[in-house]
């Protein structure tokens, strides 16, 4: 659940791990101080929000890094002459630029709206428990939710007016 998280935040793996293994680590660290008033899963993704956060600020005053990248078979090798179970290239190649269009689309929000719209749309956390990680009120973590959705249509409209 947390690298989920960590995956839809940051759009790669390596990060996603460094994420984890903070969370898990300042977890463990302030585990003592976990009160039972609220639910132990909001209070790690909490931890995870955090350390989220505090990746994404540092990577803001970094150089832009290189993207990671899924390496292609090459078109010589003994895989590319079996006959495919999965979908056909041209379903593949349309996904993989329907991904590259929801991730930058998802580069456009600021972290709180990302944060927010990861756990509201990718896992189905109520307002609450959105409000309650966030550290703000109902109203506030509905408003980040509303921005992220505005943002997220506007930027992937095109797309989708292309498939229309």
């Amino acid at each position: 659940m947390v690298f989920v998280l960590a995956f839809r935040m940051t759009s790669s793996e390596s990060d996603a791990e460094e994420i984890v293994q903070e969370t898990f680590l300042r977890a463990y660290r302030a585990l003592g101080n976990f009160q039972e008033r609220s639910n132990f899963a909001t209070w790690l993704y909490r931890i995870a929000t955090n350390c989220a956060l505090d990746l994404l600020d540092r990577r803001k005053n970094q150089p832009q890094a290189a993207s990671e990248t899924m390496t292609e078979m090459d078109e010589d090798s003994p895989e590319t002459l079996l006959p495919s179970s999965g979908p056909d290239p041209e379903r593949q190649r349309y996904s993989a630029e329907l991904q590259e269009k929801i991730a930058a689309a998802m580069n456009l929000l600021t972290p709180v709206e990302k944060i927010a719209f990861v756990l509201r749309h990718y896992e189905g956390r109520s307002v609450d428990e959105i409000a309650a990680t966030l550290r703000v009120k109902s109203g506030a973590a509905k408003q980040s939710i509303f921005r992220a959705v505005q943002k997220m249509r506007t930027a992937l409209e095109p797309a989708v007016r292309s498939v229309r």
